[in-house]
């Protein structure tokens, strides 16, 4: 799904000038003048934006009114480490020593059928370093879980958490959540 936000919209105005031909009589000429007028975000964007990234539990629209879609897309909660029941620690090759959680809400607002997953999000580090969801599911992994692939009507939504497997002493500086085929959107990682 792809975002598209309109920022600018055009106004024509029409001015008549009246000029002199070398002939002596006056020639009517019409000018056409287009002024690009850029909207602002609200006070409410501005408020929820912390560095670039949103603050966590501001909700992202995602609207595609050319197919009459409106998702939208909310990062809750992180937490590290995660203080529910304990999964097995990461195996090895999964990176990290504790397991972190984000819990995550998707809703169809309206629109045609949209399908979830784990999978657009991911961990940032102010390193550079990224940490991506390991793939596993089910078992002792923390419940209730964000779904690994589910369809979602017009007027449903899916919410759950979503496990890290992430080094205990590092904490991430956002959550990144990116489709395939749209600009990341970002939720800061309150200090711990």
């Amino acid at each position: 799904m792809r975002t598209r936000t309109t920022a600018a919209a055009a106004t024509a105005l029409l001015l008549a000038l009246t000029a002199c031909s070398s002939s002596g009589k006056p020639e009517k000429i019409t000018v056409t003048v287009t002024q690009t007028v850029t909207a602002a975000p609200g006070k409410e964007a501005d408020a929820a934006r912390t560095d670039s990234a949103l603050k966590m539990g501001t909700k992202k629209d995602v609207v595609e009114p050319e197919n009459d879609l409106h998702v939208t897309v909310q990062a809750l909660a992180y937490q590290q480490p995660y203080k529910g029941p304990q999964p097995q620690p990461p195996e090895d090759f999964q990176g990290g020593d504790t397991w972190s959680t984000a819990d995550i809400k998707v809703c169809n607002i309206k629109g045609a059928d949209i399908h979830v997953s784990q999978f657009p999000w991911s961990l940032a580090y102010s390193d550079g370093t990224t940490i991506d969801i390991t793939g596993s599911s089910g078992g002792d992994s923390p419940k209730p879980e964000f779904p690994m692939d589910k369809t979602l009507k017009s007027g449903r939504c899916a919410r759950g958490l979503i496990a890290f497997p992430v080094p205990s002493d590092k904490r991430p500086e956002s959550l990144v959540y990116e489709p395939e085929g749209s600009q990341p959107t970002e939720w800061a990682i309150p200090k711990a």
